[in-house]
């Protein structure tokens, strides 16, 4: 994308002169005409690397007390705040904002009307190499009605995440929590992710997925469109969510959940697939899931005792995916967990 900064009247030429001359940049006043980043660079000055100097455009507000780092590109009509840390390389299109105590890392780029932080007590730590899309509004307060303005509030992002336009994460509802973001992820458009949340690593959040307050993602999970997550529920890595779902209870590891009032589908064969998984593995995998949940034995025994001999038997004690898998389903049903999304009783009367 190109920002432009006209140059044709004798004020517009004098405010670009004094700031070029600030900045060692060539000003290009042979005759009236628009300036873009494009030109800057074919004619010397490289915005994007960070041994460079920045480029501030003169409407933009920055304070002298914000940190700015090397290579930074910061454009018309955005604004900076005091406590504010941006990382060598950043980029601010026109219109974007970067509000109070927080830190970019290097290399994030901030679309037109963007916002990352809020002027409440608390931090947003974004790593290096993100991508916050055109009106996404990212580190600004919970909507939790628990809330006190005068708590502090964390969020914390790492690297290389793509958080897509219209998008919404909130940092955390108290100051002995956080909501935190890993690496690697792809949050498409208009998703929202609220107060306390804890997302790993490489998952796939399609179009306005949606997760509720205290949600755990674990790995390598997808969401497909409108999808709905209930608070304090547990996605398991390589988890797949159906479209339009509304989760209510938990995903364990390696399963597929579909509909309304989200069920156990089987497992996510294409994504353990993708993902790399052997087809010894999947075989396995797809045995001890046919044996906790679809079992018509009609003296199979409950869910503890049928879950209980897949994990002391022979075939699957020495596979690491179905101990992983069976430890997670326990984990669902601790103290203060939501249980497993329901799933189909095959048992014959």
């Amino acid at each position: 994308m190109r920002w432009f900064l006209k140059v044709g009247s004798h004020r517009q030429r004098h405010l670009y002169r004094s700031c070029a001359l600030q900045l060692q940049v060539p000003t290009l006043l042979h005759q009236p005409r628009s300036f873009s980043f494009d030109v800057a660079e074919r004619e010397g000055f490289d915005i994007f690397t960070a041994s460079k100097p920045s480029f501030i455009h003169p409407t933009a507000i920055v304070p002298p007390d914000a940190v700015i780092g090397q290579g930074v590109s910061i454009g018309p009509f955005c604004s900076v705040s005091t406590s504010a840390k941006l990382g060598n390389g950043c980029q601010l299109h026109p219109g974007s904002h970067v509000f109070g105590t927080t830190e970019l890392g290097d290399n994030c780029m901030l679309m037109t009307g963007a916002v990352v932080g809020d002027d409440y007590p608390g931090c947003t730590i974004i790593g290096s190499n993100n991508r916050i899309g055109y009106h996404a509004v990212v580190g600004v307060k919970c909507q939790d009605m628990k809330y006190k303005p005068e708590d502090e509030c964390f969020l914390e992002v790492g690297h290389n995440n793509d958080i897509r336009e219209h998008t919404s994460i909130h940092r955390s509802s108290k100051s002995t929590d956080r909501t935190v973001i890993g690496n690697g992820n792809l949050i498409m458009g208009s998703c929202h992710i609220a107060h306390d949340c804890k997302i790993g690593n490489n998952n796939i959040f399609a179009n306005n997925t949606l997760l509720a307050g205290h949600v755990e993602v674990e790995d390598y999970v997808h969401t497909a469109g409108a999808t709905v997550v209930h608070q304090f529920c547990h996605l398991g890595s390589f988890s797949f969510l159906g479209g339009g779902s509304v989760v209510s209870q938990d995903v364990p590891k390696y399963m597929l959940v579909a509909g309304e009032r989200a069920e156990l589908r089987g497992l996510n064969l294409v994504g353990l697939t993708r993902c790399g998984f052997s087809d010894a593995e999947i075989r396995s995998l797809r045995a001890a899931y046919r044996k906790i949940f679809m079992c018509i034995d009609a003296n199979a025994g409950s869910l503890e005792e049928r879950l209980g001999e897949v994990e002391l038997h022979e075939e699957f004690v020495h596979v690491p995916a179905v101990r992983a898998m069976t430890q997670s389903i326990r984990d669902s049903f601790a103290e203060n967990r939501r249980g497993v999304c329901k799933f189909r009783h095959w048992n014959v009367s």
